[in-house]
């Protein structure tokens, strides 16, 4: 391989255009201009919470490769670091302290995709060999290693702590699918959307993160940690991520994320007659080609409400991932302030 990483550019995206190197994709879109603009949103200072408890849906029937959070005492001495006295130390300290550990899988529950979520089988030498890429021309191997080269799998580049250190703070956009739809089963593709944007009047610009409420996580968090596979696969409206004009949409607008509060944002499995090959279409348009980080899973419900009752759809959204180096996605506790 030649200095320069790719050779090719898949169509329809912007590797390069943030320069050669980077890792944040649309996230460059969050200007310190449009921080200020997600601010100004705020009238009331009334906080919303945006995400699950991070042990919901609950087992592992919507993810069989997923599992909720394992948390633990940390040993100490030999003892379980909860009510733990620091008299079994030293006689004069009456301390007594409790700390613990989680095993978690980072995409179990609310989260954020990071970049090096999906990629691609993609030429990107212009040597007819296909090879796995991801965004802006990284590489499986050399820049996210896997298991087999360095025994665990590390996103060396394009690892979620590159957007916790930017930031992820702006101004979201909620359009309420669910109080058009209920919770029937809709593919909604681009102009549909674009309809539905124009009837109630949602103005969205560059560097704004676009949040969809359906209704899935009401449905999940209802079904008390006992996931019905069944009932959640025909739940709700959900993006049709094989629509072409859909996908024009999204580069059009210049969004910097997209967040759900369903399962994987698009359908999955995609509609076979438009499916090109891909499982997940819209996260290979957004993560793959575009860097536009997806957040699944989060509970807008409230949110929703709230905004529907007062007339309005925007509000200052602050979402960081955590700062965990070389991970491929992140829980995240987001925020909206109104």
């Amino acid at each position: 391989m030649s200095e320069k990483r790719w050779q090719r550019r898949p169509e329809n995206s912007n590797w390069g255009d943030f320069g050669d190197d980077d890792q944040i994709g649309r996230l460059n879109l969050i200007t310190p201009e449009v921080v200020k603009r997600g601010v100004a949103e705020v009238r009331e200072g009334i906080v919303f919470c945006l995400s699950l408890p991070l042990d919901v849906p609950g087992g592992r029937v919507l993810t069989a490769h997923r599992f909720p959070p394992e948390l633990r005492a940390i040993i100490r001495n030999g003892q379980p670091y909860f009510h733990y006295c620091y008299a079994h130390e030293n006689s004069d300290w009456r301390d007594v302290v409790c700390d613990d550990a989680v095993n978690l899988a980072t995409q179990y529950s609310t989260q954020w995709d990071g970049l090096a979520h999906v990629g691609q089988m993609f030429d990107a030498d212009g040597d007819d060999e296909p090879s796995p890429v991801y965004y802006n021309g990284f590489r499986a191997g050399s820049d996210i290693p896997s298991p087999a080269d360095r025994g665990v799998g590390t996103a060396v580049a394009l690892g979620i702590d590159q957007a916790a250190a930017h930031g992820i703070q702006g101004r979201g956009v909620l359009v309420d699918l669910a109080r058009r739809f209920g919770r029937e089963r809709i593919l909604v593709d681009g102009p549909m959307l674009r309809q539905i944007l124009a009837e109630d009047a949602i103005d969205i610009l560059p560097g704004d993160i676009l949040c969809l409420y359906t209704g899935y996580a009401d449905v999940v968090l209802e079904m008390n940690r006992s996931p019905d596979a069944e009932i959640l696969s025909s739940a709700c409206a959900v993006l049709d991520g094989t629509c072409d004009d859909l996908c024009d949409w999204i580069t059009e607008t210049g969004i910097a994320a997209i967040a759900a509060d369903n399962y994987a944002v698009e359908a999955v499995p995609p509609r076979n007659d438009r499916s090109k090959g891909l499982l997940l279409p819209l996260h290979e348009h957004c993560l793959f080609k575009l860097g536009i980080h997806l957040g699944e899973l989060w509970q807008l419900g409230p949110l929703a409400h709230w905004l529907n009752s007062h007339g309005r759809s925007h509000f200052l959204l602050t979402a960081p991932p955590l700062r965990l180096p070389g991970a491929v996605g992140s829980p995240v506790t987001p925020i909206a302030t109104v």
